[in-house]
């Protein structure tokens, strides 16, 4: 079982850029009429973590979800998004997690590329480049089913899921788009029930998340503007802690495989996750990466 974060670039948003082009057409236009006041409300609502990916990975994260944009005026430099775009570049970012391994060689993490607002065919092709060549003989190929042994013994510390088909068919170094399943609710109840009624529905075969993350929507943000995802979330985690407690990894039914939650840099969901992989000592041999 595998340690995520939500939107792990959410914590460097730039609230002098606007509005991303896929949020409401409404929300966009109050944006044009008054940014100040609808950015500032954005960044609270769609920050999610507070710290760098070399920081989140010193916390035993080792799922990254990155959600990759181009802004409207910024040539070809990509960044990340969530409401509104960060300050720190996608080659910045992937930079510092190249480093951060360097100085880990036995660790192993999985790089999620999703979303890709705006990315042109280009784009894609400069951007799947850029990766392959960063992380070099480190990546775990998609044909491959990973064990930590193999990779130890291979060098190989990345996966790099790419939710883009036809990148991924033309590079064996991408894998497919690991499925993110979340509740879209800012009920904490709500998010639990619907977790385990996936459970209940069976596992994919290979990677998946579960994601603890709340969901605002546009009723709630209007009783509490300035409330912000951080005081939201705080109040949902005892009861969001409470449940990961009681996951088991594993292939078996009502298993688990990453779970991912906001703000991990704040309460004891990483070590909490961690050692929920003590249950898994009695196995007799290591794991298959993809399956645990």
């Amino acid at each position: 079982m595998s340690v995520g974060s939500h939107d792990s670039m959410s914590f460097c948003l730039d609230v002098s850029s606007p509005v991303v082009r896929s949020e409401p057409c409404v929300l966009r236009a109050i944006d044009r009429l008054f940014p100040c006041w609808t950015r500032t409300c954005v960044s609270l609502w769609a920050t999610t973590q507070q710290s760098v990916l070399s920081d989140q990975c010193e916390l035993g994260v080792r799922f990254l979800d990155l959600r990759i944009a181009r802004k409207p005026a910024g040539g070809n430099t990509l960044f990340f998004a969530h409401g509104i775009y960060t300050l720190m570049t996608v080659q910045e970012a992937l930079h510092e997690l190249a480093s951060w391994l360097d100085a880990h060689p036995r660790e192993i993490v999985i790089v999620s590329c999703s979303h890709f607002e705006s990315l042109s065919d280009e784009d894609h092709v400069h951007l799947a480049d850029f990766i392959i060549t960063l992380f070099g003989e480190k990546l775990c190929l998609s044909r491959d089913i990973p064990t930590l042994r193999s990779c130890w013994s291979r060098g190989q510390q990345v996966v790099v899921s790419y939710s883009n088909q036809q990148m991924v068919l033309l590079h064996p170094e991408l894998w497919t788009e690991i499925p993110y399943r979340y509740a879209d609710s800012p009920d904490p109840m709500k998010v639990i029930a619907y977790l385990e009624d996936q459970k209940h529905r069976g596992r994919p075969a290979g990677f998946y998340v579960s994601g603890l993350n709340l969901t605002e929507d546009a009723p709630y943000v209007l009783l509490h503007p300035l409330q912000g995802m951080r005081k939201m979330t705080a109040r949902a985690l005892p009861l969001l802690l409470s449940w990961t407690s009681e996951q088991r990894p594993g292939v078996e039914a009502g298993g688990v495989n990453i779970l991912c939650c906001d703000f991990v840099a704040v309460s004891r969901f990483c070590s909490l996750v961690i050692g929920l992989n003590y249950k898994l000592l009695a196995a007799p041999d290591a794991a298959s990466i993809s399956r645990r």
